[in-house]
C-alpha cells in the first residue's frame, strides 16, 4: 500500500478527501496560479492541475499526486481568488444574479511510472440578485478570501446559491465522483475495498 498525495494545502479539498476515508498525504505545490497569455479558461485549469501534481511528484516520484485547480468564469473573465476585500467585492457584485461556470482541473501523476492524466469537470452556478448590504455583510466575515470567485459554496456564501446544474463537490474545489473513476481507472488506489474506504497502491 503506497499513500496517495494531494498537491494542495486546500483545507476544503482535504476535507473532501477525508470525507470518502481516501488515504492521503499533503504535499503543497508552489505553482504560481496565473493565466497564459491567450489561454482559455478550460486550457488554464488543466495546465495549472497538471502542474502542480507534476511539480510535488518529482519529488515523490513513487507515489501517485493529486493536483487540482478551480476557476469561476463569468463572460468568459476568469475570478480566481480575490487580490484584497476590494477585488473580492467586485467579483461578488459581478456574479450577483447571473449563472457562472466552476471549471476544475484535476490530475494524477506518478513520476516513476511516466503515467500523468488530467481532466476537467464544469459546473454551472446560479446566483440571487445581492444587495449592497449582503455584499458587505459577506465581505466582513472575511470568508471570500482564499476562495476562487470569492465565495464558498459550502459556507456561509450557500446564501446566494440558487441552484446549480451539475458536480457540488467541483464547485467546493474538487470533483470526487471523476477523481475517484478516474483513480480506480489508473490503478493508482482500490475504492472501498473491503473495509469501506479508499486507499493507494
Amino acid at each position: 500500500m503506497n499513500k496517495l498525495i494531494l498537491a494542495s494545502g486546500s483545507p476544503r479539498r482535504v476535507e473532501l478527501l477525508q470525507r470518502i476515508g481516501l488515504d492521503f498525504d499533503v504535499v503543497p505545490s508552489h505553482v504560481e496560479e496565473n493565466p497564459g497569455k491567450g489561454e482559455t479558461p478550460r486550457d488554464c485549469a488543466r495546465r495549472l492541475a497538471g502542474a502542480k501534481a507534476r511539480q510535488v511528484a518529482l519529488t515523490h516520484p513513487g507515489r501517485w499526486v493529486i493536483g487540482a485547480d478551480t476557476i469561476v468564469v463569468l463572460d468568459g473573465e476568469m475570478f480566481g481568488k480575490p487580490d484584497g476585500l476590494e477585488d473580492a467585492g467586485r467579483m461578488l457584485r459581478r456574479l450577483s444574479g447571473r449563472t457562472h461556470r466552476v471549471i476544475t482541473g484535476f490530475s494524477v501523476v506518478r513520476e516513476d511510472k511516466g503515467v500523468s492524466e488530467t481532466r476537467r469537470v464544469e459546473t454551472e452556478v446560479d446566483v440571487k440578485p445581492l444587495s449592497e448590504r449582503e455584499i458587505e455583510g459577506y465581505l466582513a466575515t472575511g470568508e471570500p478570501m482564499g476562495k476562487a470567485g470569492a465565495y464558498a459554496i459550502q459556507g456561509v456564501g450557500a446564501f446566494m446559491v440558487t441552484s446549480i446544474r451539475g458536480s457540488y463537490t467541483n464547485v467546493v474545489g474538487l470533483p470526487i465522483c471523476e477523481l475517484l473513476d478516474l483513480l480506480e481507472e489508473l490503478g493508482s488506489a482500490r475504492v472501498f475495498a473491503g473495509s469501506g474506504e479508499a486507499h493507494g497502491k
